[in-house]
């Protein structure tokens, strides 16, 4: 124990800055011990960072799966819904599926926050396309009773009562990968249409409603400049932890998608927030850079950007105001999927890396404690060129609701998809 405790100190002091040889570079350099949760031969996969996938006694892991090439996928390719069981030799039991999925995000599969009927909660929601439409399915997992509401979701209230979400066949038209295929764009030769935009949805009643729209995003000039001739569409939503306001990505495009001068040229993105009815929207990353976040707490969001004169880094906004600080300048250099670990009191971000910057393409899962301005790297996994663009494998690191256990995907093992675990419970105690 006293060894472990003094490689964890100097791993901390010194960031593990590790050089590495060329018979090296496609062996996983792992600082901690690494659990696979899955295995071949089909893929499985979890998605983006900022959902619950794990249950909240810490057993049961979601993720999906797969046994298609990489590829696009379209609406005639299903995928598995499935849940690990950490008690049980990581067994994976199916419990559904899916027609509506990309790479990145899979099917918006989760843990519903808060108490069900019941008082408890075993009750996971994702994504799927039935009938001509995008909608969502809830299933409690140990009664297998389900039922489908009539509207995908993208985010979840911290109670589980509702959820925010946003058209993904214009995600989709506008930036394919992150939408889903299946359901064409009625509004594709509309630049800010006012029918569409951010919906919130009752999780019991299935009752939505529109609450802020492409077209009054469009009518807040960008830097003083005027947004009209553009096309425009909405990703990356998240609510608040006490559930009082939710942020948002506005992207746009100077031409539509299948304009061949636009292929190439990429999206400009500001970061919003808004009252949960839509009301009170404030920009709070003016920027036109804004990448991956998350909130700190209800006042707080940490996003990855580039502020007017200022570097490209991680940034502490507090919302609704100008005030804006860096964060691990010197030690969260590269733009990552950033999250807080839950009862670490905010002092430890979980975060990764993406492979191009490495010269043997290897993804840096890591931990920053903030207070002492420490870097624990957990591990370096090699991601294979083949996997790159739209079914790229970023790690996207989850934690489970106790924040002793990290969750990742990663490709580093016989060129698959898969998850694995590491334990950092004695790194955060």
């Amino acid at each position: 124990m006293h060894n472990r405790r003094q490689f964890l100190k100097q791993a901390g002091c010194m960031g593990l800055g590790l050089s590495l040889s060329p018979r090296f570079l496609k062996t996983p350099l792992q600082q901690f011990p690494v659990r696979q949760l899955t295995q071949g031969p089909k893929s499985h996969w979890f998605g983006y960072y900022d959902k619950w996938q794990v249950d909240p006694s810490g057993r049961y892991v979601l993720g999906m799966e797969v046994d298609i090439p990489m590829r696009s996928p379209t609406e005639k390719d299903i995928i598995k819904i499935g849940m690990v069981d950490l008690q049980d030799n990581d067994r994976w039991t199916e419990i559904g599926e899916s027609n509506a999925w990309g790479w990145q995000q899979g099917c918006m599969l989760q843990w519903i926050p808060g108490l069900d009927e019941s008082g408890s909660r075993e009750e996971i929601i994702w994504n799927d396309h039935e009938d001509g439409q995008f909608v969502s399915h809830i299933l409690n997992i140990r009664t297998g009773k389900k039922r489908t509401l009539p509207k995908a979701v993208y985010a979840l209230s911290q109670d589980g009562k509702y959820a925010v979400g946003t058209e993904f066949n214009r995600i989709q038209n506008m930036r394919p990968g992150y939408g889903y295929p299946g359901i064409s764009d009625p509004y594709a030769d509309q630049r800010a249409p006012h029918e569409i935009g951010i919906y919130r949805m009752d999780l019991q009643t299935g009752e939505s409603k529109l609450i802020f729209s492409l077209a009054e995003a469009a009518d807040i000039p960008y830097q003083g400049k005027s947004l009209k001739d553009k096309w425009h569409y909405f990703n990356h939503l998240l609510i608040s932890p006490d559930n009082q306001r939710f942020i948002f990505l506005h992207r746009w495009r100077e031409a539509p998608l299948n304009s061949p001068e636009e292929v190439n040229r990429g999206f400009t993105t500001r970061m919003f927030t808004a009252s949960m009815d839509g009301s009170d929207p404030y920009v709070l990353d003016p920027s036109g850079n804004t990448s991956h976040f998350i909130w700190r707490d209800p006042q707080h969001i940490c996003a990855w950007t580039q502020p007017e004169g200022k570097l490209a880094a991680f940034y502490l906004f507090k919302d609704k105001t100008d005030e804006v600080q860096i964060v691990g300048p010197d030690k969260m250099v590269e733009n990552g999927h950033n999250t807080y670990v839950p009862n670490t009191n905010s002092e430890w971000i979980l975060n990764d890396t993406y492979p191009y910057r490495d010269p043997g393409r290897r993804q840096t899962l890591y931990l920053y404690h903030v207070p002492t301005d420490r870097k624990v790297v957990l591990g370096k996994f090699f991601e294979p060129k083949q996997f790159s663009g739209e079914w790229r494998c970023d790690l996207h690191p989850r934690y489970n609701q106790q924040g002793t256990q990290v969750i990742f995907d990663s490709t580093h093992q016989n060129n698959q998809r898969q998850m694995y675990l590491v334990d950092i419970s004695e790194i955060i105690a």
